[in-house]
Parts: structure tokens; sequence; C-alpha cells
């Protein structure tokens, strides 16, 4: 299930939008992270960097065959060998990894879907109880070079209400900026809910 205005731009002007590395180590990415899930890798922009942050394993998923061929042809040429692409409807059906298995979820600039607590729903089953989630997402800002339409454009506040909603807690700063045209905002599981859930796994 593509997400709603889910049209990639040219990949020059779409790296134009990202200072990658920068980006994850603002939102929390170190190598001490394990394993990491790209919900919707399109061009491999931060596939790449954070295979090249970590120890572990990336895993990168994408609905459309033409991303992941373009990541995968990043990845041959960065000679990495700790990247899995998927090509998979991650909305629809999951990740089909194991329940909290993966110390980091991105979900950059795909919060515009259609049921955004049906998608966060997938970090929060998948992330380890100190893992963290990354949301990134187009300023709310008419005057951006791309982004969604304004009408479905997530605010910074509505993110925050959607993933507590879903299970989690922020984990740092309200709001990070990411300049020239984004947001981000970290997140990691409520503990309470990840003791509920281990408590009603073990009946």
């Amino acid at each position: 299930m593509k997400t709603r205005e889910s049209g990639m731009p040219d990949e020059k002007m779409w790296a134009s939008f990202f200072s990658p590395a920068q980006t994850l180590a603002k939102l929390g990415l170190t190598g001490s992270c394990h394993d990491v899930v790209d919900f919707g890798c399109g061009y491999g922009t931060f596939t790449i960097p954070a295979a090249q942050i970590i120890a572990g394993v990336v895993h990168a998923m994408d609905i459309d065959p033409e991303m992941i061929a373009a990541t995968k042809a990043k990845v041959e040429m960065a000679h990495l060998l700790n990247v899995r692409l998927q090509l998979r409807d991650f909305v629809s059906e999951g990740t089909g990894l194991p329940d909290g298995s993966v110390g980091y979820a991105m979900l950059f600039n795909i919060l515009h879907a259609e049921q955004p607590l049906l998608l966060l729903r997938e970090p929060k089953r998948i992330l380890k109880p100190d893992g963290l989630l990354a949301v990134m997402h187009w300023n709310y800002d008419p005057h951006t070079p791309r982004g969604p339409s304004m009408d479905i454009r997530p605010r910074p506040e509505m993110c925050r209400a959607w993933a507590i909603d879903a299970g989690f807690d922020l984990a740092g700063l309200e709001q990070i900026e990411l300049p020239p045209h984004h947001y981000g905002i970290v997140f990691r599981p409520t503990r309470d809910s990840n003791s509920n859930a281990r408590a009603g796994q073990s009946k």
C-alpha cells in the first residue's frame, strides 16, 4: 500500500534536501546501535550512511521496485555487506521481523500515510525496549520545494500525538531542526507498555 502522494523527485533533487550522516547523528543513531529498519528506503539516502555507521544489519524496505533497485546499486557500489533489501508492502504486511529485535527504526517522510497509527504499530512491535524510533518530515510550510500537500502534511505536534498513542515516549527534544526543509523527533517505546506486553506474553 503506497502512502498518499508517494511519488519521488529525481535523485539529484532529492539528495539536495538532506545531509544524511548529520541527520542520523542528530536523530540518535550511533555505532552502538545494532539492527536498523529503514521504512520506505527510497533511493537509499539514509540506508547507506546507516549501514556505514552501525555494526549490525540495515533492513531496507520499499514497495517500489525502482527504489529497491536504486538502493541495491548504491549498496554494491559501497561494497556493503550489512544491508538486507526487501520489496515489501510493510504497511499491509509488516516487516516480517521478530518482536523486539531491532535497535533503531526510521520513519522518514512517511507519516502523511492515511493510517499513521497503523504504520507506527510495526516499529513499536519490532523495537527493543531500549530502541529508538526516529521520525522525520517536511516542515509544515507551503514554501518547501517538495513534500505532500498541506492538507495531509503532518505538523510536529501531530506526529508526537500519534507516536504517543502508538505506545512511544519522547526520547529527547520535542522537535529537532533538520535544515533546510525538515524536522525530526526521536521516540522510545513506553516502558509501561513494554512491561504490559511482556506480562501478557508470559500468561
